[in-house]
């Protein structure tokens, strides 16, 4: 998990990371103009924003491959984000907002490369006048400086704007707006910003890559972890005109105009949690509504979990094939789970694996989840006592583990411990 330089401070203006030519003493501002003269006169009253996040390309699951050889799950991907360009295209916004983790990964593949490129170039072509702002995630900064960044490959697509490094803020004189961004790499330990508006724009956009926590240091979302982490008092959503935020899988709200957009497909560790649709937000600064946008993906079934106590795997076999073949439309094509919870292995071995495996030829990917029973037993004096869960091992473990260095919190590393064990279990 990285660090964040908000953890401890309270202040609304946080110091600014020193750069070359620029003062270190106070906070300072660093913008960018893209196009020419203020134009403020001439800019709109509202501004309508297309909000997208979390897109990555190039990521990979599960054996299937389509007729040209490529990971299913990756195509899948791509077509989402195509179909995704294709609704931005046809809302009409005045701005585009993507807010990180454009790739899966800091090297991703020629094909996802190509296929970005393809995508921003359609949408800069068919939305001539529209500037789309673009930062980098956690997933696609690379820990060294010298391995450069693939997003700047962007910056030869007239009217898009990359920030992948430090912070700064990106104006917008035909909208009267600026756009302060913040990638993942702004927001580690090494680095310190300033989160204010610009008070000679109208329009005030921030742009952050990080997990947003509460009073209480709690992340407000969490579907995805390695993110930077914001305090939510230092973005103070009324002082801005919207808060477009990416990192968390799912569209989620921090106030009114201050919103997660999610993924635009099932990418994260934990997709069992991500059964809501996927898609992205168009948010008008008039209404001051933000509207999700569904954007259509492969299906995502979770079958209703089955208890098989007291049950012969004959009973079990036959609530697993009606659960099955009860699907509308069946399971071809989709990502299928069903759980079967307090099985003994002895049962899952009686199991007809030959039509499990039958199921998993016509679904994209089809997993059987048997989860054993708890398992009771008896210490020497007879008192029944009940086996430790995998969490309170973990958590008994780092309680009696001796932290190696000072910077390290004994109680929280073991909160931590037995968050990642729910967070697991919850997923699988």
């Amino acid at each position: 998990m990285v660090s964040s330089p908000f953890h401890d401070l309270d202040r609304e203006t946080l110091p600014n990371p020193v750069s070359p030519g620029h003062s270190p003493e106070g906070p300072h501002r660093l913008y960018l103009c893209l196009s020419g003269p203020s134009t403020a006169d001439q800019s709109p009253a509202t501004v309508k924003i297309a909000h997208l996040a979390d897109l990555h390309l190039g990521y990979r699951a599960y054996h299937r491959s389509t007729p040209r050889g490529v990971n299913q799950r990756e195509s899948d991907v791509a077509e989402a984000f195509r179909r995704a360009v294709a609704q931005v295209v046809e809302l009409q916004p005045d701005l585009v907002l993507i807010a990180g983790d454009v790739f899966h990964t800091v090297r991703p593949s020629n094909t996802a490369i190509a296929e970005a490129f393809r995508q921003l170039s359609v949408l800069t072509e068919r939305l001539p006048d529209v500037p789309v702002v673009m930062i980098a995630g956690n997933h696609d900064s690379p820990r060294s400086a010298d391995t450069g960044n693939i997003l700047c490959l962007f910056r030869e697509i007239e009217n898009v704007h990359v920030v992948f490094e430090e912070s700064r803020a990106v104006r917008l004189p035909e909208l009267d707006a600026s756009v302060l961004c913040m990638p993942h790499v702004s927001l580690s330990a090494d680095h310190r910003t300033t989160i204010e508006p610009d008070p000679r724009a109208k329009h005030n956009f921030l742009l952050v890559h990080a997990e947003v926590l509460d009073k209480e240091g709690e992340p407000r979302y969490r579907s995805e972890f390695g993110g930077a982490q914001v305090p939510e008092s230092a973005i103070r959503p009324k002082a801005w005109t919207y808060v477009a935020l990416g990192h968390h899988h799912m569209p989620a709200a921090l106030a009114p105009n201050a919103w997660y957009a999610g993924a635009t497909e099932r990418t994260s560790a934990f997709i069992w949690q991500e059964k809501t649709p996927k898609g992205f937000l168009l948010f008008d600064t008039d209404t001051g509504r933000a509207e999700f946008q569904e954007v259509e993906t492969r299906p995502l079934v979770d079958l209703p979990w089955i208890e098989a106590k007291g049950l012969s795997a004959a009973e079990v076999d036959e609530r697993i094939r009606t659960a099955v073949e009860s699907l509308e439309g069946g399971i071809d094509g989709k990502i299928v789970r069903q759980v079967v919870s307090d099985v003994p292995r002895a049962l899952v071995r009686e199991l007809n694996h030959r039509r499990v495996r039958e199921w998993k030829a016509e679904a994209l990917h089809f997993h059987l989840d048997p989860r054993p029973p708890q398992i009771r037993r008896r210490v020497a004096a007879g008192a029944p006592t009940r086996r430790l869960t995998l969490k309170e091992q973990v958590e008994s473990f780092l309680g009696r583990w001796e932290p190696t260095r000072d910077q390290i919190d004994g109680p929280e590393l073991v909160k931590l411990g037995a968050e990642y064990v729910d967070r697991a279990g919850e997923a699988a």
